[in-house]
């Protein structure tokens, strides 16, 4: 049987997220994600496949876009990526449902999160686990996108 877990990923680990997604592709993102990583206002979690890593998550605690953020009461779900090879085997949705958990452990009342509007899957995936209410729908230069929100227990 393969050994699958989520472990708290630590900087010491960040660049074997290249495995998961191309960090050359989009290096400001990738410094950005890990000086967030490393001054703690971002907790990412890795989920391994027998040591490999294939999804991650995150939750960013402070941002300066408030439909994301509100100090001890609504935390944002940032970077929720499933290697290709790996999508559709509800690996997504026991990532969402860990850091959903995570907030709700932490003592957050809600939770946040951005997806693009063409992006089915995902948007299907955040609806059935209860992000149902639209904060924001606009666009930029990467196309159309909501935000959703979730309340927490």
């Amino acid at each position: 049987m393969a050994a699958r877990e989520i472990k708290r990923l630590y900087p010491k680990d960040y660049r074997k997220c290249n495995n998961i997604w191309d960090m050359e592709k989009n290096p400001k993102m990738a410094n950005m994600f890990y000086d967030e990583l490393v001054s703690g206002n971002r907790m990412t979690f890795i989920y391994l496949d027998n040591n490999e890593f294939v999804g991650e998550g995150s939750l960013v605690f402070k941002n300066n876009d408030p439909d994301y953020t509100i100090q001890d009461k609504r935390i944002y779900l940032s970077r929720m990526i499933v290697k290709e090879e790996y999508r559709n085997r509800g690996i997504g949705s026991i990532i969402l449902d860990y850091l959903i958990d995570y907030a709700e452990q932490l003592g957050y009342k809600e939770i946040a999160l951005c997806v693009d509007k063409d992006n089915f899957n995902a948007r299907h995936l955040y609806e059935k686990k209860g992000f149902t209410t639209v904060l924001f729908s606009g666009e930029d230069k990467y196309g159309e996108y909501v935000k959703l929100l979730k309340k927490l227990k």
